[in-house]
């Protein structure tokens, strides 16, 4: 597999719902493309896992230990919001008004294959993300990230 990758618009109705994209859906295999977990993430988004992406994540999480306070921590903003869906008949997924709020979701929205997950973000925000960004520093950003990982 060549990892999720792709940008798809959606559009969220009137009862919170959104249609999952074909081309999020060509990614997965059958099986795969039913059940998700979509959670908080990070600077403002949604994360939308499938399923076989999140069972590994949640046996590392759910083995930290409680004994540490910054591990229980995490746990408790990690799993804040953590919802299990499964598109409709129709092919859509309900957010929670929760997870809605906290990724400040409007009525556009992009979802975005970024590896082994998705994210979803309100479709002005995901825009402004991108002008704060100049080239020049996303060549420095790719130099910094990109030489950690050769070794």
């Amino acid at each position: 597999m060549t990892g999720l990758i792709g940008e798809f618009e959606s559009t969220l109705d009137a009862k919170n719902r959104f249609l999952l994209p074909a081309g999020v859906k060509r990614q997965l295999p059958p099986d795969e493309a039913r059940f998700f977990v979509i959670n908080k993430g990070f600077e403002g988004c949604l994360s939308l896992y499938p399923l076989k992406t999140w069972e590994p994540l949640i046996a590392r999480v759910s083995k930290l230990s409680d004994f540490d306070p910054k591990a229980r921590e995490f746990r408790r903003f990690f799993l804040n919001g953590a919802t299990p869906v499964e598109p409709d008949s129709a092919g859509r997924i309900l957010l929670s008004a929760n997870l809605k709020e906290h990724a400040g979701l409007e009525k556009d929205i992009v979802i975005v294959g970024v590896g082994e997950k998705f994210e979803i973000w309100d479709s002005n925000k995901y825009k402004k993300l991108f002008e704060s960004l100049s080239e020049e520093s996303f060549s420095n950003l790719a130099k910094e990230i990109m030489d950690k990982t050769e070794n």
